[in-house]
């Protein structure tokens, strides 16, 4: 399979090796030195930028058809305009805040608790995530994912990364060395506290994840999402 590296920093080298241990070919690597000659050739791209390369990187690759995953974050009040330009090129989508498998498992398991604690007004969910200091957006997507999977099964209308409502939901960022991610809900009463944690030891876990999904995704049209891919609907 060709792949086009939409961004080339840090993840993109290590998306990179993967893809080309994994017997994929690497057709572009797009960083902002130059330009996207040879993304048309490819079978799918993959964007780990920043946000403010994501839509450009996006909607470069599907004005040539080709498919995305991306996993950069802090652009998605541009979400919608990508996914009306996937169909109007038919064309396919993925844009995940973490492609890493555990963190996709973490996320299913978030759920699930939230369906249960809804049922019991006495604890206070909070959230903590750790990233390293050159990570651009705080919460991080992730964080902001985690919040969006209580909500949808609780009583809480919201986050904030301020002092919170009763139906809000705060959530700490901290950045701190090299943390390539730790993400921790919490649920708290005056008699105990119950932890959900997720701790990533490098970001082999995101990139391998990355390709994984450029693979499943690479000759289909539509949005999808990690939940697809690794049949978790």
């Amino acid at each position: 399979m060709k792949i086009a590296l939409l961004g080339y920093g840090k993840m993109g080298k290590v998306i990179e090796r993967i893809a080309l241990e994994r017997g994929h070919e690497i057709v572009l690597k797009k960083d902002e030195f130059n330009t996207y000659d040879g993304l048309s050739t490819a079978d799918v791209a993959i964007d780990f930028s920043v946000p403010t390369a994501a839509v450009a990187n996006i909607s470069n690759a599907f004005n040539v058809n080709v498919p995305v995953v991306s996993g950069t974050t802090g652009w998605l009040e541009h979400f919608d305009e990508m996914v009306a330009l996937c169909n109007e090129k038919q064309t396919g989508f993925i844009s995940s805040s973490n492609f890493s498998l555990g963190v996709n498992i973490f996320f299913e398991i978030n759920e699930y608790l939230a369906k249960i604690m809804s049922q019991f007004d006495s604890y206070k969910v909070t959230m903590e995530e750790i990233h390293h200091t050159q990570k651009l957006d705080a919460p991080s997507g992730t964080a902001i994912s985690l919040a969006k999977g209580v909500i949808e099964n609780s009583n809480y209308a919201n986050w904030t990364m301020d002092e919170a409502k009763n139906n809000e939901i705060y959530i700490e960022a901290k950045r701190i060395g090299d943390v390539p991610g730790t993400h921790t809900v919490t649920y708290e009463s005056i008699v105990d506290s119950i932890e959900l944690k997720h701790t990533a030891h490098n970001r082999e876990g995101f990139a391998l994840g990355a390709v994984i999904a450029a693979e499943w995704l690479a000759g289909k049209k539509g949005i999808y999402s990690m939940k697809d891919v690794l049949n978790l609907k």
